[in-house]
């Protein structure tokens, strides 16, 4: 079917996918818009996973300040170029992940961070309030399970849903960031600052 060049466009505003892949998703979708940029976006995800495991030696060191100097965040993001480094979508993407922390306070940036030790310490803790409201002991497992995927949703940056459009989480905000700018991002460290947590510490 004709595609039209207004569609094709609007797509593209939508995914920051290139013209043709948009123009040529459409046509495989018929012109429904919203498949195709379903489609973009597993079509984005098969690339982003390609490229999980090259190296990712250029980048930048974002920060933001909130609140008249009160929360303060320092963000170490990779890519594989410096000339990536320098792309204002980069840029933006490292913005828009400082302000997360700072508003969302994650304490990892993935799950993998998450000490052994704390996971057990709260799997153990779900399961025993799940068997102190009488459940079967063949479901506390699954009942404390479900509620440590709310636990990496707290704490775990990639995990959190994006403060800017909450349909999506941080790690598909990645996969859509490594897709559009063709090269392997990182998120790599935080530090999150709140003027007077260490004297109450």
């Amino acid at each position: 079917m004709e595609i039209s060049a207004s569609l094709v466009k609007e797509l593209r505003n939508k995914t920051g996918a290139g013209m043709m892949a948009c123009k040529k998703a459409l046509q495989e979708k018929e012109g429904d818009i919203e498949a195709a940029g379903v489609l973009l976006r597993e079509q984005g995800i098969a690339d982003a996973a390609k490229r999980a495991s090259k190296p990712t030696g250029q980048g930048t060191i974002g920060s933001y300040i909130h609140g008249q100097g009160k929360i303060g965040v320092l963000l170490e993001v990779n890519c594989e170029t410096d000339f990536v480094a320098r792309n204002a979508d980069f840029q933006k993407f490292v913005k828009d992940i400082a302000m997360q922390v700072c508003s969302a306070d994650p304490l990892y940036v993935s799950r993998e961070e998450v000490p052994a030790e704390v996971v057990e310490g709260e799997h153990a803790i779900y399961r025993t309030q799940a068997a102190a409201t009488g459940k079967p002991e063949k479901i506390l497992d699954r009942i404390a399970d479900g509620k440590m995927e709310k636990f990496y949703e707290r704490v775990c940056l990639l995990d959190q849903p994006f403060n800017q459009d909450d349909s999506m989480k941080i790690r598909d905000y990645l996969t859509e960031i490594t897709a559009k700018l063709g090269e392997n991002v990182k998120i790599q460290r935080f530090a999150r600052f709140q003027l007077g947590e260490a004297l109450e510490t």
